[in-house]
């Protein structure tokens, strides 16, 4: 690997994807937020064809989680050892890290990137600093090894956070002992039509689904974060990350623009930053926005999830704040 991996990776080559490729729904905007229940989170956390808008994307989720690119070459029987080996290591640890799969066959330029020539190769990528993994097949011992310490590299930089599945099951799950895992439970019809919606990025359909069964059973827990999720991402689906953010800083009493970079924060796991913006404007703003900023807050914890210690903490800035 050349010496330059050891700094900020240079997304200028990912600018945008190719004319008339566009990012998959569930990859350029992964829910955020720890998963909820169990039925809403079988999954896996490996993409097995990710495009360069999905790269780049992945790269801003790292500040979160490990990222884990596999620059693959089809043409060497390396490439598919590696994707054996990989996969079942990574979904293994239920969405601690991620590993995306690029076929640089079909995508060269994705090579230039990272200063290579030829694939395959694993990259780990830590808060947008790319590190180098693998280049050939290793032991399942040694290979797990690598990946807690990665782990373990990763928590003392800060990133230590969880993701949601970022795509359906694999066929061929297997467990961390390489045994078959048995399938995922089938999601109910009306979570199932919801998240065939987001993956589609019909996020307003999605949020009908999930309201649907939230109205066929109120205690639908899953329903309910369903709704705050995709009304997340129906939300900034057409956002300009800088305009968003220049106007909030530049509009600290406007509660909209406020909220707009919260739901950006949260989008890219920011989730104290996002959640501490809206704590101080529910602090300093007395009257109809200090309400307005205070529910959307709310929906946001059903986003990140009730179970999430940021939210906990959260929760107790908020009642601290507003008594």
């Amino acid at each position: 690997m050349p010496s330059h991996l050891r700094g900020a990776l240079d997304l200028s080559a990912l600018k945008g994807s190719p004319a008339g490729q566009q990012p998959r729904p569930g990859a350029s905007n992964p829910a955020p937020g720890p998963s909820s229940a169990a039925g809403a989170q079988a999954g896996s956390w490996v993409l097995d064809q990710a495009t360069q808008g999905d790269l780049q994307q992945l790269v801003q989720l790292s500040s979160r989680v490990p990222v884990l690119i596999h620059l693959a070459a089809p043409s060497n029987p390396a490439s598919p050892q590696l994707d054996d080996l990989l996969a079942p290591a990574v979904d293994a640890r239920e969405g601690q890290l991620i590993l995306a799969r690029v076929d640089t066959e079909a995508d060269p330029q994705v090579l230039s990137v990272f200063g290579l020539t030829a694939g395959p190769a694993v990259v780990a990528v830590l808060a947008g600093q790319p590190v180098p993994v693998l280049n050939q097949p290793v032991p399942r011992d040694q290979l797990d090894q690598l990946l807690d310490e990665l782990l373990a590299a990763a928590a003392q930089n800060g990133v230590s956070g969880t993701v949601p599945p970022l795509a359906p099951p694999r066929a061929d799950a297997q467990g961390a002992d390489g045994t078959q895992e048995p399938a995922a439970p089938a999601l109910p019809p009306l979570h199932q039509e919801a998240q065939d919606a987001l993956d589609a990025g019909r996020y307003e359909d999605a949020q009908d689904a999930f309201r649907r069964a939230l109205a066929e059973n109120p205690a639908d827990a899953d329903a309910k974060a369903g709704i705050s999720r995709a009304g997340l991402l129906a939300r900034t689906a057409a956002m300009d990350a800088d305009t968003v953010r220049e106007r909030g800083a530049s509009a600290p009493d406007d509660v909209q623009a406020q909220i707009d970079v919260a739901d950006l924060d949260v989008l890219g796991g920011h989730v104290e930053d996002a959640f501490h913006r809206l704590v101080r404007f529910v602090a300093g703003h007395p009257g109809t926005d200090r309400n307005t900023a205070r529910e959307h807050l709310v929906d946001l914890y059903s986003v990140v999830g009730d179970q999430d210690p940021r939210t906990a903490a959260s929760r107790k800035a908020l009642a601290m704040a507003l008594f």
